[in-house]
């Protein structure tokens, strides 16, 4: 991996690590916001940024902050940046186009719903970000601010059109940042910068105050480090919102737990070998997750994506800035000016025809979503570096949106998560899709997903260097239990099929906390531990974390034998589990194996004892 170094003096900025950090009194809002000045400072002149609040500003929010009661904000000190095509009171909103903020009255009166969602619950906005003008594109090249490079090698593009809230994200510099989603602006820049990004369902996230690409369709998106972060995030953002005429309150998720997924029968990637090594790669973890893999044919999504760009939803990105295009539009960038020009030459009649065609396609596109739980692409299909974007912007744009621009037109979510990289270390990305109001499950799957690809690659968090680790576990309702298991039920043991056979997955390989001894039971077939809670003189012990489905739970404690049995234990983290305990009597006598720190330490050394050669005679 070619990732740029870290930003020197900022604190890890997962939400976890923040509270952390507030609540020990290492870190004040007043401090992180000093470094942070120092930090962003110190990198110069930086394309992701087209507004960074003033410094005055962002001291007198971090001193009132300190005045509050952290335990009653939920984002308390939590630092986030803002696409700049989403309204903040007293900073223009450019849209990446300097002249339309002029036009359209600047700076901002109020801010957009959710930016005020945020900021009540004690989040703290440092800046606006870049993005493709009007959000069109999916590239990160058409601002007059800069084109926003990737975080990992410079020479490629970064995603957009959310570019700039994808960049700053997966460098550390903020906590998290909104973007909007229409055909795939909140996904394609999660993928290349090895970040979360959520798509939630329509009208979720209030609307009000942003921008319109095409309003029928638009999302604002949540670019994260981690899924948990995004769940934080979206919890305080989704509200129903009378001031947007799209929005919805939540619904329960129509499917609770998403295990088989469908996959492109035959995935289409324009050529690019290292995407397609880096996609088979990431199935063959998907499979060891334990997910069942259904190969679909994607035909009909694929004629669904073919209406956004080809059809009648252009003009709908017209009519959202017609006064302003038909009076400036040689003041926008050439490539979004012809794009969005195509839509004045469409009438009402072709807005009524794509609708029907819409209509049409979506039997067979449901068809292939109901055959399983949700669906698992590439985020992208290639990847482009900057050179060939100037010599060909549009084909190759297309190109990019090949596995995103049917969902929003489908009303389905969608969570874009790091799944590698390719071996030419850029990042890639997979994402997985769901009907609306899915986000829970999405997220629960996703935050196992990461336990998963962090466990088995030690993928990094964005371009940050840092590791997500055991403390970030799951801890969403997916429909499945937490399990901490300590001896013959781990990974390679004898009884670990016992978890398999009922789809649970591997989460986490971690400890427990130092209060617990372990003891060899004595005659028990195959060798187990008991694992026994003590007031003093306790150590750590190496646990392995699953998630089992509650489905199967109940059958998997009735087979758990005596002396064993589930119960609830504490791990290294401060967090209690369903796991292996022992009933107190059978501990008399067994030895006691705490000193090697787990069972698989303990049956290793056993192992090299008994692979020891016998002396051929023994001294007197």
């Amino acid at each position: 991996m070619s990732a740029q170094p870290a930003v020197v003096d900022l604190p890890p900025l997962t939400l976890p690590a923040l509270r952390a950090a507030y609540a020990s009194g290492v870190l004040t809002p007043r401090a992180l916001v000093d470094r942070w000045l120092a930090a962003v400072d110190g990198l110069g002149v930086d394309p992701a940024w087209i507004t960074r609040v003033e410094p005055s500003v962002l001291r007198a929010r971090a001193d009132w902050l300190m005045t509050q009661d952290a335990a009653s904000l939920p984002l308390y000190g939590v630092p986030f940046a803002v696409k700049d095509n989403i309204d903040v009171a007293g900073l223009p909103t450019t849209a990446a186009c300097p002249a339309f903020a002029r036009w359209a009255g600047c700076p901002a009166t109020a801010s957009a719903t959710v930016v005020q969602r945020l900021h009540d619950a004690g989040a703290l906005l440092v800046g606006k970000t870049n993005l493709d003008q009007f959000a069109t594109g999916l590239v990160g090249t058409r601002s007059p601010f800069g084109a926003v490079p990737n975080s990992f090698d410079p020479s490629y593009v970064s995603g957009g059109s959310s570019s700039g809230s994808a960049s700053v994200t997966a460098r550390g510099l903020v906590s998290f940042a909104l973007g909007t989603d229409t055909a795939g602006s909140g996904r394609v820049p999660a993928g290349f910068n090895n970040l979360v990004g959520l798509k939630p369902t329509r009208g979720l996230i209030s609307t009000a105050g942003v921008v319109p690409a095409c309003r029928s369709l638009d999302c604002v998106s949540v670019f994260a480090l981690d899924c948990a972060d995004a769940a934080a995030v979206l919890a305080v953002a989704a509200a129903p919102d009378r001031a947007d005429p799209y929005s919805r309150a939540a619904a329960p998720a129509p499917r609770a737990a998403l295990r088989r997924v469908g996959v492109p029968a035959a995935p289409e990637f324009f050529g690019d070998a290292a995407q397609a090594a880096a996609w088979d790669a990431a199935l063959a973890q998907t499979s060891a997750l334990g997910l069942e893999l259904v190969p679909l044919d994607f035909t009909p999504l694929h004629a669904v994506a073919a209406l956004l760009y080809d059809g009648a939803w252009v003009a709908e990105r017209y009519a959202a800035i017609r006064s302003f295009f038909d009076a400036q539009a040689d003041a926008m960038d050439p490539t979004v000016r012809g794009i969005i020009g195509r839509g004045r030459t469409l009438t009402a009649a072709d807005a009524f025809a794509g609708q029907y065609a819409l209509a049409a396609l979506q039997p067979a596109a449901w068809a292939l979503m109901d055959a399983v739980d949700a669906l698992l692409v590439p985020t992208a299909p290639t990847i482009h570096r900057l050179a060939d974007m100037a010599r060909d912007p549009v084909a190759l744009n297309s190109q990019l949106g090949h596995y995103t621009n049917f969902v929003n037109l489908l009303d389905w979510s969608a969570l874009a998560v790091p799944a590698g990289f390719r071996r030419d270390g850029l990042p890639f990305g997979c994402t997985l899709i769901a009907p609306a109001f899915c986000e829970a499950p999405l997220l629960a799957l996703g935050a196992r997903w990461q336990q998963h690809f962090d466990l088995h690659l030690q993928l990094p968090l964005g371009a940050t260097g840092r590791r997500l680790g055991a403390a970030a576990a799951p801890t969403l309702d997916d429909g499945t239990v937490p399990l901490a298991v300590v001896g013959a039920h781990l990974s390679g043991m004898p009884l670990n099929h016992q978890l398999t056979e009922r789809h649970a997955a591997l989460l986490a390989q971690t400890a427990t906390a130092p209060r617990y001894r372990l003891h060899a039971l004595a005659d028990t077939q195959p060798a187990k531990p008991g694992l026994q809670r003590v007031g003093s003189g306790g150590a750590s012990i190496a646990v392995e974390l699953w998630a089992m489905p509650a489905a199967g739970f109940g059958s998997f404690v009735a087979a758990v034998p005596p002396p064993l049995a589930i119960g609830t234990i504490e791990l290294a983290d401060g967090r209690w589990v369903k796991g292996f305990v022992c009933e107190p009597h059978a501990l008399a006598g067994a030895r006691d194996i705490t000193s090697f720190g787990g069972w698989r330490a303990y049956q290793q050394s056993a192992a090299a004892i008994a692979a020891a050669p016998v002396p051929a005679s023994v001294p007197t």
